[in-house]
């Protein structure tokens, strides 16, 4: 098992690639989510949804917060995040007002995989956050169905607009992340597509992701680093990094 923290709450803090030490929060049980992504590290979706509810206790969550960053030392970001998609919690407006009132000394993240923005009131919730992370792995319907293969009533195009549309309210850092798999959403059209969203969006960052961990499927393979160097470079003038 890649990472031992599936039932925790709270974990860390642990070193993370791009936000030095962070101290992360499950919001929802392990693999409650609105997609499942072929390259998933936390395994297979076992409750595919789109239903927000209070999955976990909101004040347990606080007090579990409470008792380990009392123990955390130095740490560079506070992250929702997890093992499920932390926006399906109907209160995670109420646990980032929370953090930024008593924890203020803190950077806060949020990393998404962007569904649930199609709900305009999540937009409120989450704006008081430092930056958001969310993903975007295709803009066609097949290559979205066959990475990302979501709950049937998600709508692609709605994502995307509602992106679009939040990022004219949210004035923080958002660093777009996209997951490739070669042959498969680096294709000629698929970039093309992806990079007229990239630039419609307008993040802060576009981040150019791979396989790390050992995801769901032996065929997800780590894109060939000259690949990558490639993709890069097509993205131009978007600021671009390889994570």
């Amino acid at each position: 098992m890649a990472i031992d923290y599936y039932n925790n709450i709270i974990y860390g803090p642990l070193k993370s690639r791009r936000l030095g030490k962070s101290l992360g929060i499950n919001m929802v049980p392990h693999k409650t989510c609105s997609l499942d992504c072929v390259y998933c590290e936390a395994g297979s979706t076992t409750n595919l949804t789109i239903q927000r509810d209070s999955y976990i206790d909101i004040n347990t969550i606080k007090n579990e917060l409470e008792l380990n960053i009392s123990k955390a030392n130095d740490i560079d970001y506070i992250t929702i995040c997890g093992t499920g998609e932390p926006t399906l919690h109907v209160d995670i407006g109420e646990l980032i007002r929370h953090i930024k009132k008593k924890y203020f000394q803190y950077k806060l993240c949020l990393i998404t995989n962007s569904t649930m923005f199609t709900y305009s009131n999540i937009w409120k919730d989450i704006v008081l956050c430092d930056l958001i992370m969310p993903s975007l792995d295709a803009v066609s319907y097949d290559v979205f169905q066959k990475i990302d293969r979501p709950h049937p009533q998600i709508d692609l195009s709605k994502i995307i607009e509602a992106l679009t549309s939040f990022r004219s309210i949210y004035s923080n850092l958002m660093w777009l992340e996209i997951f490739f798999i070669e042959g498969i959403n680096d294709t000629p059209a698929e970039l093309a597509l992806l990079k007229e969203v990239c630039l419609k969006i307008s993040p802060d960052l576009v981040q150019l992701n791979s396989l790390d961990r050992k995801g769901i499927f032996d065929w997800v393979k780590k894109m060939p680093a000259n690949r990558m160097l490639e993709i890069k470079h097509y993205f131009f003038p978007l600021p671009t990094i390889i994570v």
